[in-house]
């Protein structure tokens, strides 16, 4: 059956169905193909793209950025102190404006009502770029990413997202494997465990996919699994609750013995990035001099042929690429 996605928002996997997950996979691999070969189509041409981030990212806003532009699209990017957004405007009024300018509008930043009301009052396709509960973009990336390392179908792959398990992340994959029929494990804590809510919802698209969506807290769950993944123990805004998720979560830290205890040899890691992996950057060596090791994965996992976390970040541009293509 024909897909056809255009005019779609694009703000949670869980709108889809598998088939038009599929299309905009299948659309991935096609136009990676193409820039890999050198060809441009610029099917975006004339066409107006605004960025709306009220959270900073480098891979999020690159990726719209040279995909929209390799495209042939025109960018705007705004930040917080670029509108009045929720200031001196209304996110509805906000909206209305933008929709009449712009042919699509990306957001990044913390509720998802935000990006649902943007979707609401614009009349125009809005993509997810990030919010608290859902990161959309960054899941057909790693499914494309499996495809090309992974030499089974998606409903064949298992998952395993080591440590923090109440996350945008965590949750993120879980719809997406769901929607996939994919097996899925959030290993990490009790105390971090995925919420009921979100629980309920994917094991009620599990039971038509055929998924296996669970939690765990034993390191005995990531036996046969094809993927660690694993995201940071804090994220922005979340500094002060440091000392007590570096105890929590260390048991969680992804290691060469934890990718032993998969009993796979070719098991790949996975991270959505910026990862901490060594003490190089300004945070991991000030907390490792209050005496906490704040890295979610040692530096032997993440410099080992295990690691595919910057084709993964390559592949954020070329699968964002093909949702606004496949939107617009």
């Amino acid at each position: 059956m024909a897909v056809n996605l255009k005019g779609r928002s694009f703000l949670t996997l869980m709108d889809f169905t598998p088939s038009e997950i599929r299309y905009m996979l299948d659309l991935s691999h096609d136009l990676k193909a193409k820039k890999r070969a050198g060809i441009s189509n610029y099917i975006l041409k004339g066409k107006n793209i605004v960025l709306l981030f009220e959270k900073t990212s480098t891979r999020t806003r690159c990726a719209f950025e040279v995909g929209a532009l390799e495209e042939g699209a025109h960018v705007t990017y705004l930040d917080q102190n670029s509108s009045q957004m929720g200031k001196k405007e209304s996110l509805e009024d906000t909206a209305k404006v933008l929709g009449r300018y712009y042919d699509g509008i990306e957001y990044r930043g913390y509720k998802q009502s935000v990006v649902e009301d943007l979707a609401k009052y614009s009349g125009v396709p809005v993509w997810n770029g990030l919010t608290d509960v859902d990161h959309p973009t960054q899941i057909l990336a790693d499914m494309l990413t499996i495809e090309e390392h992974v030499a089974k179908p998606l409903n064949k792959v298992k998952v395993v997202f080591a440590g923090d398990t109440r996350n945008n992340m965590t949750y993120a994959w879980m719809y997406g494997c769901a929607k996939m029929g994919m097996h899925f494990v959030a290993f990490g804590p009790q105390e971090l465990a995925p919420s009921k809510e979100v629980m309920d919802r994917v094991q009620e698209v599990a039971k038509e996919t055929g998924a296996i969506i669970e939690f765990s807290s034993d390191s005995a769950s990531v036996q046969n699994a094809d993927v660690i993944y694993s995201d940071v123990w804090a994220s922005m805004g979340e500094e002060d609750q440091i000392p007590a998720r570096v105890k929590l979560l260390t048991p969680y830290k992804v290691t060469m013995e934890l990718l032993q205890k998969t009993g796979n040899p070719d098991v790949i890691f996975m991270h959505c990035l910026p990862a901490f992996h060594d003490f190089e950057t300004k945070m991991a060596k000030e907390w490792m001099d209050k005496g906490f090791d704040i890295r979610e994965v040692t530096d032997e996992v993440f410099r080992s042929r295990h690691c595919v976390a910057f084709d993964e970040a390559e592949n954020r541009m070329h699968t964002i690429k093909a949702i606004m293509v496949a939107t617009l």
